[in-house]
């Protein structure tokens, strides 16, 4: 799982189907909330805000 910003949305993609093989899902931090997690505030590949989660 990722979560990033819109610029590093690639490479995650990327390291996802290289790490499980599969293809993931998307989901925009914008308009989802969860329950009982809450997102980073930054990319996990850089430093800016984290927009996507990758899944």
């Amino acid at each position: 799982m990722y979560c990033v910003c819109k610029a590093c949305i690639e490479h995650a993609l990327e390291r996802f189907v290289d790490e499980f093989e599969d293809a993931p899902d998307m989901v925009d931090l914008k308009e989802t909330e969860f329950a009982d997690w809450d997102p980073p505030r930054k990319c996990d590949l850089c430093e800016q805000a984290a927009e996507v989660l990758v899944v």
